[in-house]
């Protein structure tokens, strides 16, 4: 087994996560199998009860893990299905070491950060290493971790110093250090200033890590003289120092790494150059190319609630814009806080109410994604009646498929009353209940979590369609509330169908609206399974919809016997339904 440990040095926020995705895809591009790690040195056990104004999105994998965003970041971009335990904190570091201690697994000694905290941290990583994620037999031949936080952080302490006696352990030949680190260039002067690095790989190499390669964010490339000089004071050779300047979008990253021959550093330095084929990176770069060609606009609204902290919805993002670049349009996305459409608002700041309601009628498609709490409800409320009312296709995440349930029971059905009893606990028509199985006392990983498996009721509605016709598909889940079973019926003869449930056919899964161009709604999270040349199908759906193309891509994905996720659908693993990275544009059809 070989490893790429990559870390941070100056700043938080240099791209760490994006560097490591981008090596692991180079080094698949090479013919080699890779898995990742992410460490987060934070005292959490995961990431499930954090904030998304605090750490950004939580990330759900297929196990029911519940992790941080940049193993959404690894996913996409090596195609892999990874588990909880790709994911290392302090938290679970420490809960393991406490309950051997407990059960006496040390027979009496004294339990201490070294050895046994960092003996856990180096046995996790092994472990973890060898479990395949790409649904292939056997391990992989890469394992890439990234060290989260900054070089210096007292809370990285323990996994520095493991990682430390683990290149050791392993050996020349079998570890390489990635140290990405920040080139500032003064505005001042205009020059790019070397010292930062050079104290950050200073302070590296004195807790017992050397870097093999360094990866240096600034706004331009290095100057050959900077180059030098970073060589001259941090040790390392010239040809091993790679710049990471500011690109148009992330998909440029791994050609960046490419073009400055990052990955064939990182394959002498583990001794693969025998082992590994010349890097394809064809389809990746077409992608690209495309991406970077785009024009014609597709505006989508997105009503929520941590419309401050995009990274708060960044798997629904990239959801959105991997369907956009199959639908070869330019992805505008429009941000929308939900209490700023509603009445009050209107009262207390009538500029900030009118702005957000114009940017959601200028809007192409609307999309109101999950979240907890009361804030902002009524104003999803209102936005999902826009888009029924209106005609605007619509598509409704977890919270926001709830939401257009309780709106339909609001307007439709009359009962002015109707809600969710997780913001009205006491109302007479409870349209969302809490599930059976929930916990009120703990909330830590007692969602219903992980990918589960959604049934077709309908086999000719608009999602079923988009799956390629299958019946039945896997999906990610991550809610406490469902739709109240016992008004099903009453809300069906209405016209909002349930046109996916789960195996028992109490709990609901996909909504569609009758008679509306595209009105879909999801309890699950199809973001999290969408990668780039493979989109989501419920995201591409909206986004042919908002193009005026989805005749064309229903017609297409009802031709094949595959579905567009990463997923599996009838059995079968999905598959593409495009050529040459080109799919749908317009009404008239595929381009190939």
């Amino acid at each position: 087994m070989k490893y790429v440990l990559v870390t941070g040095g100056v700043v938080s926020g240099l791209g760490k996560g994006v560097t490591a995705s981008s090596i692991g895809l180079l080094l698949q591009a090479c013919g080699l199998r890779v898995t990742s790690i992410k460490i987060d040195p934070y005292l959490n056990t995961d990431a499930g009860t954090m904030s998304p104004f605090e750490h950004g999105e939580v990330f759900v994998l297929d196990d029911g893990g519940e992790v941080d965003l940049d193993l959404g970041n690894y996913e996409r971009f090596l195609d892999s299905t990874l588990t909880r335990d790709n994911n290392l904190t302090t938290g679970k570091i420490y809960q393991s070491v406490i309950d051997k201690e407990r059960k006496g697994d040390y027979l009496g000694r004294t339990v201490q950060v070294v050895p046994h905290i960092t003996d856990a941290i180096q046995e996790w990583i092994e472990r973890v290493a060898n479990v395949p994620v790409d649904g292939k037999e056997g391990p992989p031949d890469v394992c890439v971790i990234e060290l989260g936080g900054t070089i210096g952080d007292i809370e990285s302490m323990p996994f520095i110093e493991a990682l430390g006696q683990f290149s050791y352990k392993v050996g020349p030949g079998n570890f390489c250090l990635v140290h990405v680190s920040l080139v500032p260039v003064l505005s001042v002067v205009g020059e790019q200033k070397t010292k930062p690095t050079q104290h950050s790989v200073r302070e590296l190499r004195s807790l017992g890590l050397i870097p093999n390669i360094l990866a240096c964010r600034s706004t331009k490339a290095l100057e050959d003289n900077v180059k030098t000089k970073l060589s001259q004071f941090c040790h390392v050779p010239e040809e091993n120092i790679v710049t990471l300047y500011d690109v148009p979008n992330i998909w440029h990253v791994p050609l960046l790494l490419r073009d400055q021959k990052a990955h064939g550093a990182i394959l002498k330095e583990l001794n693969l150059l025998g082992k590994a084929v010349e890097a394809d990176v064809t389809e990746w770069t077409e992608r690209t190319k495309i991406y970077d060609s785009l024009q014609d606009p597709v505006r989508i609204a997105m009503v929520g609630k941590y419309t401050g902290l995009t990274d708060s919805y960044l798997s629904v993002l990239k959801a959105l814009l991997h369907a956009s670049v199959a639908c070869h349009k330019k992805l505008v996305v429009e941000w929308v806080a939900a209490s700023d459409l509603e009445e009050i608002t209107a009262h207390e700041a009538p500029d900030v109410h009118k702005a957000a309601w114009d940017l959601l009628k200028g809007a192409d498609g609307i999309l109101v994604p999950g979240g907890f709490g009361d804030r902002g409800v009524q104003g999803k409320i209102l936005a999902t009646k826009y888009a029924r009312e209106s005609q605007v296709p619509f598509l409704g995440i977890c919270l926001g498929m709830q939401l257009a349930v309780v709106e339909f029971a609001r307007s439709i059905l009359g009962y002015k009353d109707a809600n969710s009893t997780e913001f009205e606990p006491e109302t007479s028509s409870p349209c969302v209940i809490f599930m059976p199985e929930g916990s009120t006392t703990h909330m830590g990983g007692t969602m219903r979590l992980g990918s589960r498996r959604t049934h077709f009721q309908v086999p000719d509605c608009k999602s079923a369609k988009l799956y390629g016709n299958a019946k039945f598909v896997d999906e990610r889940h991550r809610h406490r509330y469902e739709v109240n079973p016992d008004m099903i019926s009453e809300i069906e003869n209405a016209g909002l169908s349930f046109v996916g449930k789960d195996g028992t056919g109490r709990r609901m899964e996909i909504v569609e609206l009758q008679n509306h161009p595209y009105f879909v709604g999801a309890q699950f999270h199809p973001e999290f399974k969408s990668r780039p040349g493979k989109p989501s199908a419920l995201f591409l759906g909206l986004i042919a919809a908002a193009s005026g193309c989805l005749e064309a891509v229903l017609q297409a994905t009802g031709k094949m016997n595959k579905v567009f996720i990463n997923g599996v659908a009838n059995g079968t693993t999905t598959g593409k339904v495009y050529h040459n990275g080109n799919v749908y544009s317009n009404g008239n059809g595929l381009h190939h």
